[in-house]
């Protein structure tokens, strides 16, 4: 199962980063790797909670969230029968703030194919989502902890 690993420091509390991290249909205003995040159930985001993911060169999919765990991680899983794809979202503590940690894993018959085509992509997108992520914290807190 490929993984595809991104870790940012981040100079702001863990509680900044997560309420950014969390509100999903705003991550479009903090990267461009994301068209738009739609939820399809009501209330807040959770366990269960279901969003249709768009983001550029992509087809639309529909992400349900597999683990909620705030202030620090939260994971979504996409899944077909020819392809499973995982994204976790680790926010853990450091002494100058907080560090996000980005993973994306991909299973089933056609993983080979989606690494071999999609590689690239993947990684940058998870890069413009962390660096976007780091910036918009940093932002809100005024860069010192």
């Amino acid at each position: 199962m490929p993984d595809y690993v991104v870790v940012r420091d981040i100079a702001a509390p863990i509680e900044t980063a997560w309420a950014l991290l969390a509100d999903v249909q705003r991550w479009p205003e903090t990267t461009a790797s994301m068209t738009s995040l739609t939820p399809l159930d009501r209330g807040p985001l959770g366990e269960g909670s279901r969003v249709v993911v768009v983001q550029p060169k992509l087809a639309p999919a529909t992400m349900v969230v597999t683990l909620w765990q705030p202030p620090r991680r939260f994971v979504w899983r996409n899944q077909s029968r020819l392809v499973r794809m995982t994204a976790d979202h680790l926010l853990e503590t450091t002494a100058a703030g907080c560090r996000v940690t980005l993973t994306m894993s991909i299973a089933g018959p056609l993983m080979g194919l989606v690494s071999l085509f999609w590689s690239g992509l993947i990684v940058r997108y998870m890069t413009m989502e962390a660096e976007g992520l780091k910036a918009h914290a940093e932002r809100r807190h005024g860069g010192a902890v």
